[in-house]
């Protein structure tokens, strides 16, 4: 009988740690984590979901924590598993996604031949690293979780080979978690600052107030809709913030390239626009046409100072904070509601053009089949998306119930290819809800070794849809308008329903609008019987996302 691994070793150290404050561990496992994974399996209730490539742990980590709030983490061996996942924890770190990656790494007697300077790669990406030793494994663990919650990143967990399998003894009581408390202005600066918004907002005629992903992540709903209903504020959010504001029929969607004409111009007539935990990027600003340059523009953020030229006054502080303290500060005031949005009819200010059906080419119109999908879609879902031209039409035609319910994985670092393993975190962390991808052909082929991960762990709670234009349309979009060179561009037309099939799910080839009848079907089954769903939508090019209309006129 072979020995059982120890249960005290510093691998065992670092799993029973872990284990104290995550719940659900994602990888691939390899030489430098295998004695991690034994000790995970045989000493804790972390439940560990296999993936396909070292990326898809990062990225379902990743998935997880935007759909729950709560840590998880990835794991890889040295050398190649851990450079395989730079792409993803890049991601994770320009989206201020927390997570911890626990990888093998090179002994303490120096590098071997295939070892690279690990530490020196997750800084390029700005990812830290935490080296465990044989008598802080555990203490080690416990400052690497607090870093990537203190500062919101992707924190590196290395354990070297040569003491992943030492005795450590028993696994020492460790200190609870010690996080900051949530930012909140102080000084006679900031609170004249916050004076100035809440004085602005009483006697603003036409208040606006926008929310992103800071706001929800910082608890600031209930606030921010107190404020908007005190103010009579016209209410938006970004991409990633969509659905945080409580009163559905005042709020114009999302702001920015997925925002519907009607309602980026009421927008452009507000006089006062106070923003939330938002960074105010060029996509969300509208290349700087979202506010009227009359517009009194105010920003509430953690950021060390405003993110855009056109913020004329800033809070540096908790979006839920600063949103109470200015509850108080318009209430005492005294002020009443401005009415605007009572006088404005806002729904239809927030309907997209419905397609053509069929576009000049003969391949569907991806605005009609946004549309139909989203009216067959069922109410609990959670969208995830890969990155590429498509990602217009999930963010404009399929609505989601709050922030946590729509996730663009790729889009903070403008990678395609991290759409499959999002499936698996979000659906880990949501297990009640169906599980929405939507990706493209070029990004769908370069994440396809976690399709079977995504159909495994979702199974009948989870579609995908594949926009298969056969071409990387962002780049045709962008580059081959401009004459250059097309061939590099085009993909031949790949059989996604058919390689669904091949790892248990059922594919369905949509070449016309009646083909989405499937997705009504399906969506009438039992999930614990039914399969996982890919839509093989066959698109047509030719059709450009406003968003990417934007680009092209700012490139142009």
């Amino acid at each position: 009988m072979p020995a059982v691994p120890s249960q005290t070793s510093v691998s065992a150290h670092v799993a029973l740690t872990l284990a104290q404050h995550i719940d659900h561990v994602f990888g691939v496992m390899g030489n430098g984590n295998a004695y991690f994974l034994d000790a995970l399996e045989r000493s804790t209730e972390v439940h560990f979901t296999a993936v396909r490539h070292e990326a898809g742990g990062v990225v379902a980590a990743d998935a997880f924590f935007r759909a729950s709030g709560r840590l998880a983490a990835a794991t890889a061996t040295y050398g190649a598993g851990f450079t395989n996942t730079l792409t993803a924890l890049a991601e994770a770190v320009q989206a201020h996604v927390p997570l911890v990656l626990v990888v093998g790494d090179e002994p303490t007697s120096g590098p071997r031949p295939w070892d690279v300077d690990q530490i020196a790669l997750a800084s390029a990406v700005g990812a830290r690293t935490y080296t465990v030793g044989r008598t802080d494994a555990a203490a080690t663990t416990v400052i690497a979780i607090e870093h990537a919650l203190t500062y919101r990143v992707p924190t590196v967990l290395a354990i070297p080979y040569d003491v992943a399998q030492r005795d450590a003894g028993p696994v020492p009581s460790v200190p609870e978690l010690r996080l900051p408390e949530p930012l909140a202005p102080s000084g006679p600066f900031a609170g004249a600052a916050v004076a100035d918004i809440a004085a602005a907002l009483a006697s603003a005629e036409r208040p606006f107030l926008l929310a992103g992903r800071g706001a929800w992540l910082a608890g600031a709903a209930s606030a921010l809709g107190e404020l908007a209903d005190l103010t009579g504020a016209v209410t938006a959010s970004t991409a990633l913030g969509r659905g945080i504001f409580p009163r559905g029929h005042y709020d114009l969607g999302v702001t920015g390239g997925f925002g519907a004409e009607g309602a980026m111009a009421l927008v452009r007539e507000a006089d006062v626009a106070v923003v939330f935990g938002a960074s105010l990027n060029q996509f969300t600003m509208r290349f700087g046409d979202l506010f009227a340059p009359g517009t009194r523009a105010f920003q509430v953020d953690v950021a060390p100072a405003a993110t855009h030229p056109h913020v004329g006054g800033y809070v540096r502080g908790d979006a839920a904070v600063v949103a109470a303290a200015l509850v108080e500060a318009v209430r005492g005031r005294g002020a009443a509601a401005s009415g605007w949005r009572e006088g404005v009819e806002i729904a239809p200010l927030r309907g997209y053009a419905p397609g053509d059906g069929l576009a000049p080419d003969g391949r569907l119109d991806p605005r009609s089949v946004a549309a139909r999908i989203g009216e067959l879609l069922p109410a609990d879902r959670v969208v995830v998306s890969d990155g590429g031209h498509f990602i217009g039409w999930a963010n404009m035609y399929w609505p989601v119930a709050s922030p946590d319910r729509m996730m663009m994985v790729g889009t903070a670092f403008q990678s395609i290819g991290l759409g499959w393993p999002s499936v698996p975190g979000a659906a880990l962390a949501k297990p009640s809800a169906t599980v929405v991808l939507t990706t493209g052909d070029g990004g769908g082929l370069m994440a396809l070794a976690d399709l079977e991960t995504a159909v495994r762990v979702a199974g009948g709670r989870g579609i995908a849809v594949v926009w298969n234009d056969a071409a990387y349309g962002a780049e045709m979009n962008l580059y081959g308008l401009k004459g250059l060179a097309q061939e590099p561009m085009l993909i031949p037309e790949v059989d996604f329903a058919a390689l669904a099939g091949g790892v248990g799910a059922e594919g369905v080839a949509v070449r016309t609008l009646d083909d989405l009848d499937r997705l009504a079907t399906w969506a009438a089954e039992d999930p614990a019987s039914r399969p996982f769903l890919v839509l093989d939508c066959r698109i047509s090019g030719s059709v450009v996302a406003p968003y990417q209309q934007e680009i092209i006129r700012v490139n142009s």
